[in-house]
């Protein structure tokens, strides 16, 4: 696959990374020439020029590639980047959108935009703090989420049918249980009859996220207190 990457700074620079190691032919443009420079100790084609000229695109040869991802820090930047490539008819435009704001900016011109990296990682190190019981998770949308979070002892579904939970109402609303991981089994596609076990790793879709409320059914009554109780507890 021939990949334009644009720009070389915290986040550009481990994408090089990955996309010259998958084996693709990648061409990098970077303004700044100290960053330039260091991204040529990758196997890839770097230009040492303004990615926002139509002219420096079609030297990197966006014209023809696969994909172009923008990763530079200015959103105005990747917006003009990513308008450029839609003229070149690069068939797949990403970009690192900084702003959540400009999310819809980006949907308006039909391009892809990804929320900051470093802003989901202070996200998720700051979930796994304020919610230990969720393994992983991702949002879709405002408020929906997809997370990871394992059958405790205390949960009222354990030892039940899902079938019978929802009967019962232990399940929250708009909650659907979409995978059951089982140690030493192969993953498990839930329909009623699955009976849920404790220590079952659970991939849960939650219209409302994974409030305190929601894992509550899986046994994780500790987030209600949160970390800070917790603390105060231990003096």
């Amino acid at each position: 696959m021939y990949v334009v990457i644009v720009g070389a700074g915290d986040i550009g620079t481990p994408l090089i990374e990955i996309a010259t190691a998958g084996g693709n032919e990648v061409v990098v443009i970077e303004r700044d020439e100290v960053r330039a420079e260091a991204a040529a100790d990758h196997d890839c084609l770097v230009l040492n020029d303004d990615a926002t000229i139509k002219n420096t695109l079609e030297d990197a040869g966006a014209d023809r590639a696969d994909a172009l991802i923008s990763t530079t820090d200015r959103d105005a930047t990747n917006i003009m980047v990513c308008l450029l490539a839609q003229e070149l008819d690069v068939p797949e435009i990403v970009s690192v959108v900084h702003d959540p704001e400009h999310q819809s900016v980006f949907r308006q011109i039909g391009v892809s935009g990804m929320e900051n990296p470093q802003r989901l990682i202070a996200e998720h190190l700051y979930r796994a703090v304020k919610r230990p019981s969720i393994v992983d998770f991702m949002r879709i949308g405002e408020q929906a989420e997809v997370f990871e979070v394992t059958v405790g002892e205390q949960s009222p579904i354990a030892g039940r049918t899902l079938s019978s939970a929802n009967e019962r109402g232990l399940m929250p609303d708009e909650t659907l249980i979409i995978a059951v991981e089982r140690e030493n089994e192969a993953p498990i596609t839930p329909s009623g009859d699955t009976r849920i076990e404790v220590g079952d790793l659970l991939v849960v879709y939650s219209a409302e996220g994974a409030t305190p409320d929601v894992t509550d059914a899986f046994g994780h009554r500790e987030d209600h207190s949160g970390v800070f109780r917790r603390r105060h507890e231990r003096r």
